[in-house]
């Protein structure tokens, strides 16, 4: 695996890019847990983005840093000693950086292509295990119709 010593010496306010992210050829190889904006909660929802845009935003956070939590477990105990939601937060997280970290250099998505991209990664729990979403904003959003399209066919839900 070919890491770039550049890219993973540079350093943004801490730790924003990842060499792991870089050698798995996810681009751009950002490392999100520490690089969540606080000034955010400002610029988003209702009137500026879409209603679910906290809820979503808070919930692939948690999924995310559960998964690597998990990831991190596996190393400990092996995969077979991990329990079926503990797969479902592993699941989530490849798709999750496969899909949704992982951009191309030329590719302009927008807030509300994320968006609908974080649902139908979010599908991949049961409603129930959607805590930080409201019922309400679950009811709307979780069952869209066309959430299983567009993925790539190796990572499809």
């Amino acid at each position: 695996i070919y890491v770039d010593r550049q890219l993973h010496n540079r350093q943004v306010k801490g730790d924003l890019y990842d060499v792991f992210l870089f050698a798995w050829q996810i681009y751009p190889p950002i490392n999100v847990l520490p690089s969540l904006s606080r000034l955010m909660k400002s610029a988003i929802g209702e009137g500026m983005t879409r209603k679910d845009h906290g809820d979503v935003s808070n919930q692939l956070y948690a999924c995310y840093a559960i998964g690597k939590d998990v990831q991190a477990m596996k190393a400990v105990v092996g995969e077979e000693a991990l329990t079926s939601e503990d797969l479902l937060y592993l699941e989530f997280l490849q798709k999750f950086e496969k899909n949704f970290i992982n951009q191309g250099p030329y590719e302009n998505r927008s807030v509300f292509e994320s968006l609908d991209l974080g649902w139908k990664l979010l599908r991949i729990f049961p409603k129930e295990m959607l805590k930080r979403i409201p019922q309400a904003v679950i009811d709307e959003f979780y069952s869209r119709e066309g959430a299983l399209q567009d993925l790539a066919p190796d990572t499809a839900l």
